[in-house]
């Protein structure tokens, strides 16, 4: 992946350097980039495992929606079929009186 400037990772972003600046600073906490000094260079390099780690928890949490919204999907499902077969039912009856 290698090493990039600020203001080489700037160039693609209508943002000014201390605003790139200030996104990096929060990658740099979260661990998600590195940040040496040579001179007056100061490199933002990558840290694969971090993001590896970040993607493997975004995948545990979108694991557990997904699963949440398919139980969620079948009981409505089976709601609006007994809401539908009530419905059914009370007309069924009422024809019968008629």
């Amino acid at each position: 992946l290698g090493e990039a400037s600020v203001t080489e990772l700037a160039k693609p972003f209508d943002l000014s350097l201390p605003g790139i600046s200030k996104h990096l600073k929060v990658l740099q906490r979260a661990g998600l980039i590195t940040q040496s000094r040579n001179a007056q260079w100061r490199p933002c390099r990558l840290e694969g495992g971090r993001f590896k780690e970040a993607s493997e928890w975004v995948g545990d949490y979108r694991r557990f929606w997904d699963e949440s919204f398919q139980r969620l999907d079948e009981v409505l499902q089976e709601l609006i079929k007994k809401e539908k077969e009530t419905n059914d039912n009370k007309g069924s009856q009422n024809d019968a009186k008629d």
